[in-house]
């Protein structure tokens, strides 16, 4: 963020983080009195804006309080980042070690270059800029196997190394390059599948391919 963003996108921004901390909270607590303790967060929240935005009170609660709304989809990242003509794979904890490109959620507030940055800095422990959109795929349309109960797109960016050293980070147990030819077959397909991991080979080789669309 800016210093140059007027006072009032600041405190917007602030108050938005802590609205979707709060309704995490919400969704995952089965204790009422955390659920209460949300609920004054979330009114907090709304004061803070409403003091530094110069806003009516009730008119920053009604944006900020967590309100039934139409679905829409999940936005999730992966990062494809090679090294030498290498692409770089982590090992998912969470799914029996299996292997996968760096990436996951984006979170409130971020862009999702910024979320795939943080994603493979998180796992992978290298910096990345991302610097092509290769492919915006509808999870249900690929063969996943595996089924969310919720609406995915995953965006897939390829990502160019500015600094940082190769290590695992809490959700990851092992990273490393791999040439086409080497790819694992042991991969995370819940998160990525062998022809999207050939497909972002194909835009390494050759760089003015559009962007794939489902």
């Amino acid at each position: 963020m800016s210093d140059m963003e007027p006072p009032m996108n600041r405190w917007l921004l602030r108050a938005r983080e802590i609205q979707a901390l709060t309704q995490a909270g919400l969704v995952s607590t089965q204790d009422d009195y955390d659920r209460e303790r949300y609920r004054q967060l979330d009114a907090l929240a709304a004061q803070v804006l409403a003091q530094h935005g110069s806003l009516d009170p009730s008119d920053s609660g009604a944006r900020l309080a967590p309100r039934v709304s139409l679905a829409t989809p999940k936005l999730g990242v992966r990062g494809a980042i090679f090294r030498d003509d290498r692409m770089l794979l982590v090992r998912e904890r969470a799914d029996h070690h299996r292997w996968t490109l760096p990436g996951g959620w984006v979170d409130v507030n971020e862009t999702p270059a910024s979320a795939v940055a943080r994603e493979v800095r998180e796992e992978a422990g290298l910096h990345v800029r991302a610097y092509k959109l290769a492919a915006v795929w509808d999870r249900a349309r690929h063969p996943h196997g595996a089924t969310e109960t919720f609406h995915v797109w995953r965006l897939f960016f390829l990502c160019e190394i500015t600094g940082g050293e190769l290590r695992c980070g809490p959700e990851t147990s092992e990273a490393g390059f791999f040439a086409e030819h080497e790819l694992p077959q042991d991969l995370s397909t819940r998160r990525v599948l062998l022809p999207q991991l050939r497909r972002m080979f194909t835009h390494l080789r050759q760089p003015a391919l559009p962007t794939d669309l489902d």
